[in-house]
């Protein structure tokens, strides 16, 4: 069964740290586009950032731009997004999907899609 798991999320500090993972099962990530997204109480899901199948090259929101860094381990078929100098605004469920051999993350055409982890960042 193809899956994508997230995991890593809970309650943090402003100012503090988090790592998230997405574990793929039934499938290899390397051909693969991974994007974490994100959907916060009464708000649309919104793209956080973006790992592309080859090269490795990424993109990020700007409102997580030098805060935040998406990056994969092939060999443990597990993409990462670090999480740092969290704000209350950064608050979420963080969804990681797979989209086959992509440059890009469209929030609509992504292949694969986790169930998500919840991420609170409050004092």
């Amino acid at each position: 069964q193809l899956q994508l798991v997230e995991s890593g999320g809970g309650l943090v500090q402003p100012g503090g740290s988090l790592r998230l993972s997405c574990a793929a099962s039934g499938f290899t990530l390397d051909y693969y586009a991974i994007g974490w997204f994100r959907q916060a109480p009464g708000k649309e899901r919104e793209g956080v950032s973006c790992i592309r199948s080859s090269g490795g090259s990424t993109n990020y929101a700007g409102s997580v731009k030098g805060r935040f860094a998406i990056s994969r381990d092939n060999a443990k078929n597990t993409v990462y997004l670090q999480m740092n100098s969290l704000k209350p605004e950064d608050t979420a469920v963080y969804y990681c999907a797979a989209k086959r051999f992509s440059s890009y993350c469209p929030e609509n055409g992504m292949d694969y899609w986790g169930k998500g982890t919840l991420v609170t960042v409050s004092s």
